[in-house]
């Protein structure tokens, strides 16, 4: 036996949930990569071993991730972000 459950063909919509969150994820809604339902369950980013929780918004295949500069806003008063570059993975809390 084995641990994998077998869909039966063409029956994608009996899948579960992927319990992975997307490639890319944003907390700002004007965002298009901003899903809050997603949001609502909890991400969690680990950024080069460290885990990290002023992430704005982040990015699996490109590596990197966009933090606040400080208290630094621009004239919108959005916060200036800084995109660093690492190894990003996130999770779910819950």
């Amino acid at each position: 036996m084995t641990d994998e459950t077998e869909l039966p063909a063409g029956d994608e919509s009996a899948a579960p949930a992927a319990d992975t969150p997307p490639d890319r994820l944003s907390v700002n809604p004007r965002s298009e990569f901003h899903a809050p339902e997603l949001l609502a369950r909890g991400v969690g980013i680990i950024f080069n071993g460290t885990e990290r929780t002023n992430v704005e918004e982040y990015c699996v295949s490109e590596g990197w991730i966009r933090v606040a500069a400080g208290a630094s806003r621009d004239r919108y008063g959005n916060p200036l972000t800084i995109k660093v570059k690492g190894e990003v993975k996130p999770w779910f809390k819950s």
